[in-house]
């Protein structure tokens, strides 16, 4: 089994990059882990609270299940994605329950999304968090800074939201939550948005977005921690690539092939829609050009 942490400090080190797929239709997961071995790669298979409140990923405990059939050993982790401390609702949820029964049920890394709390809120909730984490062994992600994307309402232009920094992360401020709330790894606001999860915008065709790379530079260096790319779909590859050589790990992705899975089950039924899944989490490895990362990390490639 892949220790979550050391995977993505040596995707940094290798300067290579680990995708986290999504998973908001449990009949999603087959063909994404499928993907990821059958392109000889690695990536986390990630299900955040909003995917089961909101999507049809039903509960954490539900993906873990379908993951443990399908799992990938040397290729495939387990992660949980975004638990909040606020949610899009700007609803206070009680994450540390959530994050409990993820330990329990074999996830390998955890995140607790503090990004609307106060500073010293975010820390402190992080840090408990990341204690708890540890304690079992495993990873844990904060997040610092508003990516945007599943807020309530009419979303902000995307040309605003870039050119005015909206909600990019403080360089001061994450030097100190990378001291204070004991995470691995760092999300951050640096361009990138998340696809909308309003009934409304959830099948619209996200913003081709970009990246500050010398934002994302300078982070990195205040921080020292591998930086984590929320709202990976629809950035522009060119972006990405240089997003990786600044300091990036790890990046999200989900409206990719949530709308790929979508549009398969509204034209056919749930085989062609697993069909579409898996030929673009293939195309989007070969596009990032992660292809082979499992041979570029770990030096050998997974038997059968």
């Amino acid at each position: 089994m892949l220790d979550a942490k050391e995977t993505i400090l040596l995707a940094r080190q290798k300067g290579t990059v680990i995708p986290a797929f999504n998973i908001p239709y449990l009949p999603m997961l087959e063909p994404v882990a499928q993907a990821v071995k059958d392109e000889n790669s690695i990536a986390i298979i990630h299900v955040a609270r909003l995917e089961w409140e909101k999507f049809s990923a039903k509960s954490l405990e539900a993906v873990a299940e379908e993951y443990w059939k399908f799992e990938k050993p040397g290729c495939t982790i387990l992660g949980l994605d975004h638990v909040p401390a606020i949610d899009e609702d700007l609803k206070r949820v009680d994450y540390l329950p959530i994050i409990q029964r993820a330990i329990e049920a074999g996830y390998q890394s955890v995140m607790i999304d503090g990004s609307r709390l106060s500073l010293e809120e975010n820390i402190a909730a992080t840090a408990e968090v990341a204690d708890l984490a540890h304690k079992h062994g495993l990873a844990c992600e904060g997040e610092l800074g508003a990516v945007m994307g599943h807020e309530s309402g009419p979303a902000k232009p995307y040309e605003e939201i870039f050119a005015a920094k909206l909600g990019f992360t403080n360089i001061d401020e994450a030097k100190r939550f990378s001291k204070e709330s004991h995470c691995d790894w760092l999300s951050v606001a640096v361009g990138n948005i998340h696809g909308a999860v309003a009934e409304a915008t959830r099948h619209q065709k996200k913003p081709e977005a970009r990246l500050d790379i010398e934002h994302i530079a300078a982070l990195y260096q205040a921080v020292g921690l591998p930086l984590v790319l929320h709202g990976g779909s629809g950035i522009q590859l060119e972006f990405i690539k240089r997003g990786i050589k600044a300091g990036i790990a790890k990046i999200n992705v989900g409206t990719e092939i949530r709308q790929a899975y979508e549009k398969g089950i509204a034209s056919s039924d749930v085989q062609q829609a697993q069909k579409m899944v898996y030929q673009r989490v293939r195309e989007l490895i070969a596009d990032m050009e992660i292809a082979n990362s499992r041979d570029l990390l770990f030096g050998a490639t997974p038997q059968a």
